[in-house]
């Protein structure tokens, strides 16, 4: 089976073509063909909630599909916005409910909400990237990981973002070789190591972040094994003669990662 390492970066490589593959899907073009075609009519939150089929697809692309059934919760991110320092989608940990509060921002705009472009075009965007995110993830979810890192990149400031991100977490994690006692211990404490070895300024700078992504892969692999299904003990020994079998292309990869700077 092929590893995280290649498959990453195959992915990332081909993604324009990766992307129109998704958007060809027979079910996915149904679904994004119904949301722009009945998107620019809702006029309320009350009218977004009740269409399933639009509310679950806007969900899925904003990342936010486990939620889907909270709509109490999510009637609340909506209603009270994100101009208020006190909104409650400004208290939650996880980003994501503050930026679908600002997508559609009908607090502010009120009617007018979804005749924005980023309610429209972007949201079937965002789907088809998510969808691509899931459907690699049913093969091996260390390429869902890292493409999702990949994707919230540039939004990453400092420690607290990645520890608000139970997906971003595990993939900085692994990245450091991190156990999983490490993430019980405190949280300010996790912060000041993750600042120590990592640069979050250079999330946004694609030699960095490629070298990071690599270095997560390589390693999600030696834990994992090849196609993220693999425990550690069959990745030591299962050519059955106690010999670990690594590509070259992998072996070279680890070589050449260093903690901190990478």
């Amino acid at each position: 089976m092929i590893n995280t390492l290649t498959q990453v970066q195959l992915v990332r490589t081909n993604m324009e073509r990766s992307l129109k593959t998704v958007a060809s899907d027979p079910m996915v073009e149904r679904q994004s063909k119904y949301y722009l075609e009945n998107i620019r009519s809702i006029r309320s939150i009350d009218e977004f909630l009740a269409d399933d089929r639009i509310f679950n697809y806007a969900m899925t692309a904003m990342g936010l599909e486990d939620m889907t059934y909270a709509k109490a919760f999510m009637r609340k991110v909506l209603e009270e916005g994100t101009d208020d320092r006190e909104a409650f989608a400004n208290q939650l940990a996880d980003t994501k409910y503050k930026t679908f509060a600002e997508t559609f921002n009908f607090k502010r705009y009120g009617e007018t909400t979804t005749s924005f472009s980023r309610t429209q075009d972007a949201i079937v965007a965002k789907f088809h990237r998510q969808t691509l995110e899931v459907r690699e993830g049913e093969q091996n979810q260390g390429v869902r990981l890292a493409l999702y890192f990949e994707r919230r990149a540039p939004d990453i400031t400092n420690a607290y973002d990645v520890l608000a991100d139970r997906a971003l977490s595990e993939a900085v994690y692994t990245s450091l070789g991190l156990p999983q006692e490490f993430a019980m211990s405190d949280i300010d404490k996790q912060a000041a190591y993750l600042e120590e070895h990592l640069d979050f300024d250079k999330f946004g700078d694609a030699e960095y972040l490629s070298k990071f992504l690599n270095r997560f892969s390589a390693l999600y692999d030696l834990s994992n094994g090849p196609g993220g299904g693999m425990s550690p003990t069959l990745t030591l020994y299962g050519n059955g003669r106690g010999i670990v079998q690594m590509g070259q292309g992998l072996l070279a990869s680890i070589q050449n990662f260093r903690l901190g700077g990478f």
